[in-house]
């Protein structure tokens, strides 16, 4: 069991998913899922753990799934009336989330499943933005992975190991509108758009805080067991 107030560092991270992939080790690949409300960089944790695992086996065993990929397009969220709502949980693809992630579990390294990324400069999901190939490892990371209603519920039983990343609110609030502002809105509707919707995200994610295998924040360079 994990001690709690511990600072570790990515490569101790990444070598406790190194070591549980290879006790768990089958056919199909070994999926860590990073839960965390927006902004509070699961992205950037997600990289760092996928490049110390490639670095330590030298070779490109794990590669990162972002749910962000299963963003609606900004055309089907238009005609559904929910574009200003973008980035809330029935604004995904949730189904075609799912059975991607199914697929790319459930199929044996050397068997090619394309997965989709997003794009911060277009707005819209990008349809192949990563291919899993060799790889054994998957880190899939998003908002709503943990949780447990609608057909949400259904990722948690399909990752080997959660972890949930924990930020201070207020840092996520100053995060989120700063990105809103590099995407292209302004202060007042960066704002208003962190206040409306993100921060109602950011609740509703912080519900599944306990119940991930491992709660962490950032720490200096590394990151301290919650």
């Amino acid at each position: 069991m994990a001690r709690t107030g511990v600072e570790t560092s990515l490569t101790e991270l990444a070598a406790r998913i190194a070591a549980a992939a290879d006790r768990a080790r089958g056919s199909g690949r070994f999926v860590l899922g990073i839960a965390g409300p927006p902004g509070a960089g699961k992205s950037t944790l997600a990289r760092g753990v996928r490049d110390e695992l490639n670095i330590h086996a030298g070779a490109r065993i794990a590669e990162v799934a972002p749910m962000d990929g299963f963003h609606l397009t900004n055309d089907r969220l238009r005609e559904a009336g929910k574009l200003a709502r973008k980035g809330e949980p029935d604004t995904f693809d949730i189904a075609g989330y799912l059975a991607t992630l199914r697929r790319v579990r459930e199929t044996a390294p050397g068997q090619q499943v394309p997965w989709p990324t997003y794009s911060r400069e277009l707005h819209e999901p990008v349809p192949g933005g990563v291919v899993f190939d060799q790889h054994t490892i998957v880190v899939t990371e998003g908002n709503y992975l943990l949780l447990d209603t609608g057909e949400w519920a259904a990722v948690r039983p399909l990752l080997d190991q959660s972890w949930y990343l924990d930020v201070p609110r207020p840092i996520i609030e100053k995060r989120l509108v700063r990105r809103h502002i590099r995407g292209g809105r302004t202060a007042a509707d960066a704002k208003t758009k962190v206040e409306h919707s993100d921060l109602s995200n950011a609740r509703l994610v912080e519900r599944t805080r306990f119940t991930a295998d491992l709660v962490l924040r950032k720490s200096g360079r590394g990151y301290r067991i919650d």
